[in-house]
């Protein structure tokens, strides 16, 4: 293949859930490869070491075309860095619409060759979020059920 269809799918993935696995899974159906970014925000303490969910998210797509890349930089940026030409955003209702419809424009107006393609979540799925699976673990709920991997 000369040139690959290279998807980027950033978030900060704290924690990277069965939602997020899902849209991996449904982009890969439509994009040669995958390139996973966590996004640091220096503004916020994650919860769950970056560290550890770089290796859960490595661990849960072996043997398949994704990477996992860390970042601190415009999503634009690093996406065309690595030669992506679509972002993928997945959307759970009307709200995250809002907000990512507003994203996908200024990163199309940071690198004008990049598209988002959003893809809806899966009904069953839809209610995961990571603040509430960070709330649930906080307090001492059990979590696995709503993660691709087993916590250590």
């Amino acid at each position: 293949m000369s040139n690959p269809k290279k998807a980027f799918f950033p978030g900060s993935f704290d924690p990277f859930t069965k939602g997020h696995e899902d849209i991996v899974l449904r982009a890969l159906a439509l994009f040669d490869e995958v390139i996973i970014g966590i996004g640091q925000n220096s503004s916020k303490t994650r919860y769950f070491p970056l560290e550890k969910m770089e290796d859960y998210i490595r661990k849960t797509f072996e043997g398949k075309p994704v990477s996992v890349v860390t970042y601190q930089n415009l999503t634009a940026n690093v996406a065309h860095e690595y030669g992506a030409k679509f972002i993928i955003r997945g959307l759970r209702n009307t709200t995250d619409f809002e907000y990512e419809n507003s994203i996908s424009q200024v990163n199309r107006h940071i690198h004008n060759e990049l598209e988002t393609v959003f893809l809806i979540t899966s009904p069953h799925l839809a209610p995961i979020s990571s603040t509430i699976i960070r709330d649930l673990h906080r307090y001492g709920s059990p979590v696995d059920q709503y993660l691709p991997y087993t916590l250590d």
